[in-house]
């Protein structure tokens, strides 16, 4: 099967919105095995929005449009979808009553225009929207199938999880699942030259690459009758991609590089501090971005300037005016720095250690970093004199994170040391 995306709206062809809706859908169809070859945007114009409809009706079995099923007079996708198909346009009771028992909960009075979008066509699949007012709608007709969602992302995000998806299960047949395999370290098509004998030979399950900024990922789908049935085609794909991958995989179906620094981190009951310059931030935000971090991270210094190097981290005058702030000297003294001021904050004063050894069994070890800019894409790390004797399983994964941090701030270079320090009794 295949499907066609129409977006309806002005704004989007005047570049005031960006249509995320279509990245969500195309990704949904994706997982369900469901082709998409056409994506369209259209104008709050009928006779527009008409061409673009019928075109589509000749060339896809599934249409699937976002956009203008609210209460204005150029809202008219399901007026128009209804004409294209010979469907009436009929009230739908319960809607009007959510509409009406929405506004009397918010105290305003509801115009008349309103009701507009309690009208659907007569005989469809309705798709109450719990996020908003207008409710979406599904039919078959001429032997297609026709779904239409409310614009709006937050909207048309949990609509399309909740009541399209299922929907369209229905009519993929059978059983869809798939598994995300994260890389970071290589490009999409160092990674699809790496793949690409077995994406020739392979059919189901089937291997698809993928970019995504600072790093790309390979789909892997199977199809069969039962989930049960897909996990076993999968198992010995996905192996044997990992193997061919090798250490530039840090996941499968993981949902980014920080969630699993940060789940290796907690595990091996680490905290984390951070320094960073020309990031600017970046890399702590991305730490934080996830739920929980505060188990392992402590916090960071944005050293953006040499003054804040010197006097809040301890960077020596000397390094700076010899060497420079964007150097292997400067980065050092700032992991040191970074380290030793947020252990005196949390547990008790602490320098740096040189060993694992060193420190009380009861503590829990601080890596520090100080980051500065890259373009590079893989980096290896470098340990301080200090520290060269400690090895930890997250330093990979730190590495990528950090690399992937400061290319996304399109920054150029970096340093990272890793400094291990210990909360002393």
């Amino acid at each position: 099967m295949n499907a066609e995306l129409i977006a309806v709206g002005t704004e989007i062809l005047l570049g005031d919105i960006v249509n995320t809706d279509a990245q969500l859908i195309s990704q949904g169809l994706s997982e369900l095995g469901i082709n998409v070859f056409y994506q369209t945007v259209v104008g709050d114009n009928p006779a527009r929005l008409e061409r673009v409809v019928r075109e589509a009706k000749d060339r896809a079995d599934i249409i699937i449009t976002t956009g203008g099923l609210g209460p204005t007079l150029d809202d008219l996708t399901k007026e128009t979808l209804a004409t294209v198909f010979g469907k009436k346009m009929v009230l739908h009771q319960p809607s009007m009553d959510r509409l009406t028992d929405f506004f009397k909960t918010i105290g305003r009075e509801m115009t008349k225009n309103n009701e507009k979008q309690a009208w659907l066509p007569e005989g469809c699949t309705v798709f109450t929207n719990l996020w908003g007012t207008a409710p979406g709608c599904a039919f078959e007709a001429d032997g297609k199938h026709v779904l239409m969602l409310p614009g709006p992302p937050r909207e048309c995000n949990p609509m399309w999880k909740e009541c399209a998806m299922p929907y369209l299960y229905k009519l993929a047949g059978g059983c869809i699942v798939s598994r995300n395999i994260r890389v970071f370290g290589l490009g999409e098509s160092n990674m699809e030259n790496i793949l690409h004998d077995m994406m020739e030979k392979s059919a189901n399950p089937t291997i698809a690459p993928y970019a995504r900024t600072s790093e790309c990922f390979a789909r892997v789908t199977a199809k069969a009758d039962t989930p049960a049935e897909c996990e076993k085609m999968l198992d010995p794909v996905v192996d044997e991609i990992l193997k061919l991958l090798g250490d530039d995989v840090y996941g499968v179906d993981v949902d980014s590089l920080e969630q699993v620094v940060g789940n290796g981190l907690r595990e091996r009951k680490l905290t984390l501090a951070v320094a960073e310059s020309c990031t600017g931030g970046l890399l702590s935000k991305r730490l934080t971005d996830i739920p929980g971090a505060s188990d392992y991270y402590l916090g960071g210094v944005c050293s953006y300037s040499n003054s804040v190097k010197e006097k809040v981290l301890g960077v020596k005058k000397e390094t700076l005016d010899t060497v420079g702030a964007v150097s292997p000297e400067t980065a050092e003294q700032m992991a040191v720095g970074v380290a030793n001021a947020l252990a005196r904050t949390s547990a008790s004063a602490s320098p740096a250690l040189p060993a694992r050894a060193a420190a009380p069994r009861t503590s829990r070890p601080v890596w520090s970093i100080s980051a500065f800019g890259t373009t590079a894409s893989s980096l290896p790390v470098k340990c301080s004199p200090r520290s060269a004797a400690t090895v930890c399983a997250c330093r990979p994964l730190l590495r990528r994170l950090i690399s992937s941090a400061v290319t996304f701030s399109k920054q150029i270079y970096i340093e990272l040391y890793v400094i291990l320090s210990f909360p002393l009794k």
